[in-house]
């Protein structure tokens, strides 16, 4: 008799495709994840026209009161695109645009941040941190959490704040809302994208200060980038940072169509996942890599991920969802061999770490992997190690 797959031995919720290995997630009685009832809250009980009111009054408190009405986090990916253009062209704001560059944009993603900069017509900060500091903390972050990208959560969170404070702008507006996707939060709690979401679900449980105390030769002035403001300063500018998705029903396929047609924006093609989804984490060169060491850790990659959205949208049955992730998820990216060479390591001593962060009950077997193929783009990523 034929093994179960990792994708049939995990129990998964009895709507959507997501398993019992996805942090936060838990089960009702019938087997419905606390996604699912989440995204519930937010098609039954939310009154999403008063819900824009809200944001219009809660608008009217900060525009025209200093340089910038708001300040507007941005990568380029379909997220932060579609924020800045309905706060721009829906909502006539005039942001400051920041972007947190982690060091993996794609090509692509770098004409879109152009073209869409560009077209909105806003000012733009970007900032990159050194390299050599990057490159230790995400061995460190590796070995400690199974995640590499302890830079990018902590930076892409951290930075902008810190220019909120720098600049005294006093409002912050992400993309979407808490419980999008997750189960830390629910959908009709409050709309605050503050420290409790960066200590809960951002930064792995590491701050700046812990890092400096793992790392020798890395500083405090090294990781200041990655430092989120203290209370005191963040009250000193009154701050307030939401979720435009508080206000506003997500829906990103919608969305990505919006930023298509208004802005010329480019969808792309994303490492161990089905065609149809060229909007979805285009940004970034490791991407493929990220959602490998999550497959590997917990039996999920990005593929369940998208198929549960479209599960709950209405966009998909779960049966059509099941037999996606098996053809999807667990692909060997080509885009590790990159990554292996910029930290330096060999894939065993990757693989040994990875595997030494699964999550029970799933058991990765590396002998059923297989290669996915080589991205367009990959030849044209800059790779100084």
């Amino acid at each position: 008799m034929e093994k179960p797959s990792p994708e049939e031995q995990l129990k998964r919720c009895r709507k959507c495709v997501m398993p019992e290995t996805w942090e936060s997630i838990n089960f009702d009685n019938q087997g419905v994840c606390n996604v699912c009832h989440n995204i519930e809250i937010k098609r039954e009980k939310i009154d999403w026209a008063k819900k824009r009111e809200e944001f219009v009054e809660l608008l009217k408190e900060y525009r025209g009161k200093g340089q910038y009405d708001c300040m507007v986090p941005f990568s380029g990916g379909k997220d932060s695109t579609y924020t800045v253009y309905t706060l721009v062209r829906d909502f006539h704001l005039k942001p400051l645009v920041v972007s947190f560059d982690h060091g993996f944009y794609r090509p692509k993603t770098q004409d879109n941040r152009v073209k869409t900069l560009k077209q909105l017509g806003v000012d733009f900060l970007s900032f990159r941190p050194n390299w050599q500091v990057v490159k230790k903390v995400m061995m460190e972050s590796l070995k400690r959490k199974g995640d590499f990208c302890w830079h990018c959560h902590t930076g892409v969170y951290a930075y902008p704040m810190q220019i909120a404070v720098k600049f005294n702008i006093p409002l912050i507006i992400w993309g979407q809302a808490k419980g999008e996707y997750e189960g830390y939060f629910k959908y009709n709690e409050d709309a605050n994208i503050d420290e409790e979401l960066f200590n809960r679900y951002t930064n792995l449980g590491i701050n700046a200060e812990d890092m400096v105390g793992m790392i020798d030769g890395v500083t405090m002035r090294d990781l200041e980038p990655f430092k989120y403001p203290s209370k005191e300063e963040l009250s000193r500018i009154k701050c307030c940072s939401v979720g435009l998705g508080a206000f506003i029903p997500w829906d990103v396929k919608k969305q990505a169509e919006i930023i298509e047609k208004e802005l010329g924006w480019q969808e792309d093609e994303v490492e161990g996942i089905p065609p149809g989804y060229g909007y979805e984490k285009v940004e970034c060169m490791m991407q493929g890599v990220r959602d490998y060491l999550k497959y590997i850790k917990r039996g999920l990659g990005r593929t369940a991920h998208l198929a549960s959205i479209d599960i709950r949208d209405g966009r998909m049955t779960r049966e059509e969802g099941m037999k996606l992730i098996k053809k999807y998820d667990g692909l060997r990216p080509a885009s590790l061999d990159v990554f292996l060479k910029f930290l330096d390591i060999t894939e065993e001593e990757f693989m040994e770490i990875a595997l030494s962060h699964q999550v029970a009950p799933h058991k990765h077997d590396p002998s059923k992997v297989k290669r996915g193929k080589k991205l367009w783009d990959q030849d044209l990523w800059e790779q100084t190690p």
